[in-house]
């Protein structure tokens, strides 16, 4: 899976065979805080989760904290224990 780091848009992006899908974020103070899960139809629940994972990733080889303020985020740190540890202290899901 191949991610472009949009910087100008401020968005992680994938090419699929249906479209794009997109995360959008903010980096601010050494925290990386996803704010919108774009999936453009793509019902593709693995993949989704899939292009999470490798962006939590790219945020862990850049030492940055994630804070997740999107629902779709919300519940795949709920489901996914082992990415808590890139959560920023003091916030608990």
């Amino acid at each position: 899976m191949e991610i472009k780091d949009n910087e100008l848009l401020r968005q992680f992006e994938i090419i699929t065979e249906t479209g794009l899908i997109a995360i959008e974020y903010s980096i601010q103070e050494r925290k990386l805080f996803l704010t919108k899960f774009c999936t453009n139809n793509n019902e593709d629940e693995e993949l989704q989760n899939e292009f999470i994972k490798n962006v939590l990733v790219i945020a862990e080889e850049r030492k940055l904290k994630v804070v997740p303020t999107h629902a779709k985020f919300i519940s795949f740190f709920r489901k996914n224990r082992k990415y808590r540890e890139l959560l920023p202290p003091g916030i608990m899901i």
